[in-house]
């Protein structure tokens, strides 16, 4: 479900540009899903003042996330340090597409 930000808590979050070609299309977005699914508590992923749910594609896709697009990551508890890790890994990387 993609929601609007308004006065949330998170444990941990970074913002980082999308630089791959493609954007954020399924299958890069299916990586982080893939990665998110494993997390004990939320994973978002939010475009300006739209958040989405990091383990649904569709919520990932309704974000609209072309090259160049700014990013953030969030998580929700420290437990998950590892799967915001891995995801940020991903989209700094470029999906491995580049």
């Amino acid at each position: 479900m993609v929601t609007h930000l308004s006065n949330l808590v998170v444990f941990m979050k970074k913002t980082m540009i999308i630089n791959n070609e493609a954007g954020l299309h399924t299958r890069a977005a299916l990586q982080i899903v893939e990665v998110a699914q494993h997390a004990s508590h939320g994973v978002w992923v939010s475009k300006e003042d739209q958040r989405a749910d990091a383990t649904s594609v569709i919520d990932l896709l309704t974000l609209y996330c072309p090259k160049g697009s700014e990013v953030t990551l969030e998580i929700d508890h420290c437990h998950d340090n590892h799967i915001f890790e891995e995801i940020v890994s991903r989209i700094e990387n470029g999906f491995g597409e580049e």
